[in-house]
């Protein structure tokens, strides 16, 4: 039975991390996107911001179809990686104006709604005990297929945008196959009827509200660093007398920075299955907290200081990711976990959209110094949200019993 538990961990996770390299494919051929099909700041913007919408959308109408609780979790998975892999090809191979490109990442966006929490709900179908630290590793691959477009510009695909967009169609459709080996689990709740009071019975559950707002906190500054911090780096280095070889230096250094949240989320997710999830998830919002601001501080600076920092904050700014929806699988109805694992992604995702468009705006009024400043109000809030859940009667069902 372990055995098989750590072999079904390991196709979900390659898969997720496979799958996942859709996400900012299109993001890290901006550069050469907008220089080919003379895009402006704004449309570049929306080639991520799209994506953070479509997400959004698919996982709004999966929470209100209960879909990911009532179609088999592993089909979903499938599916949805594929038809995302079909979006990202199009845009390469057939595109080369901003609208239908926006479109696209759109419905990429959609799919991938499909893929996230379907597979968190597969996990939670295999892990009662140690269910932390399944979907830190989960998380954890996700982190790293989030980053795989950076690594394949900084190998081949500056000047290439191709290399990047056909790279990361292949990973997610090789991903989607994958998903298809992995079986139901002993603990999976079975096939739930559609339900239209589910979500009404989960947003008036305080402790699942309370968790959620930890994981809100979390996001709005989690996405707004990963699709920023390839441009901050560039300026960074260029205020330090960066050369023109600086784009390609920080692609390698945002991959780095976004990959090694890996070993933060399965860190993470050790530690809160031993310490508890309050706990883990303060700690981690506390560090990545500071270093918005810090960031401010070390802009300009060398390498050799910028590089250990984005590397710090890489690894605290993803490793209470997963912890936020080990608790809410732990917290929520157990027929309807899956759909409140959409649920609390789909409204996380939704404030994305709004941290990712601040950013230029705030850029525009005091530069890349202080851009991620204002993301600090985030931690701040999912730690005060933590916090008041520590106090709660329900936080004894964390991880069994450890808050």
């Amino acid at each position: 039975m372990e055995s098989r538990k750590r072999r079904v961990l390991a196709v979900i996770a390659a898969a997720e991390l496979l799958a996942m390299s859709l996400w900012f494919s299109a993001t890290a051929a901006a550069p050469e996107l907008a220089g080919e099909w003379g895009l402006t700041a704004a449309e570049t913007a929306w080639l991520t911001i799209a994506v953070q919408l479509g997400f959004v959308a698919g996982a709004l109408v999966s929470s209100v179809l209960t879909l990911s609780d009532v179609v088999p979790p592993r089909y979903l998975f499938a599916g949805s990686a594929v038809g995302g892999a079909a979006c990202t090809a199009a845009i390469a191979g057939f595109v080369d104006t901003a609208m239908p490109a926006i479109v696209l990442r759109f419905l990429t966006g959609v799919t991938l709604a499909g893929v996230y929490p379907p597979g968190m709900k597969i996990l939670t179908g295999w892990f009662r005990d140690g269910r932390g630290f399944a979907i830190g590793v989960l998380v954890g691959a996700l982190t790293v297929g989030s980053a795989l477009p950076h690594l394949l510009r900084a190998l081949g695909g500056v000047g290439s945008p191709r290399v990047v967009l056909y790279g990361a169609a292949l990973l997610a459709t090789v991903g989607g196959l994958l998903a298809l080996l992995v079986e139901p689990g002993p603990y999976q709740a079975p096939t739930a009827p559609f339900d239209p009071g589910a979500i009404g019975r989960m947003l008036r559950d305080r402790g699942t509200m309370l968790a959620n707002g930890g994981y809100f906190g979390h996001m709005w500054e989690l996405y707004a660093v990963w699709t920023w911090i390839p441009a901050y780096l560039v300026a960074s280095i260029a205020a330090n007398g960066g050369s023109g070889a600086s784009s390609g230096v920080a692609s390698l250094l945002a991959f780095s920075a976004i990959a090694v949240g890996g070993v933060g989320a399965v860190s993470a997710g050790v530690a809160a299955d031993r310490f508890g999830r309050t706990t883990v998830t303060i700690v981690s919002m506390g560090i990545s907290g500071v270093a918005c601001v810090a960031a401010g501080l070390l802009f300009g600076s060398s390498l050799y200081l910028l590089a250990p920092f984005v590397l710090i904050w890489g690894v605290a700014i993803v490793a209470d990711s997963a912890q936020f929806s080990a608790a809410v699988s732990e917290l929520a109805e157990e027929s309807y976990v899956g759909t409140a694992l959409t649920l609390q992604t789909a409204i996380g995702f939704l404030l994305t959209t709004i941290s990712i468009q601040l950013i230029p705006v705030v850029v525009d009024a005091v530069g890349w110094r202080w851009a991620f400043a204002p993301l600090a109000i985030g931690p701040a809030i999912g730690t005060l949200s933590m916090l008041r859940l520590r106090g709660l009667p329900d936080a004894s069902k964390l991880a069994g019993g450890r808050k």
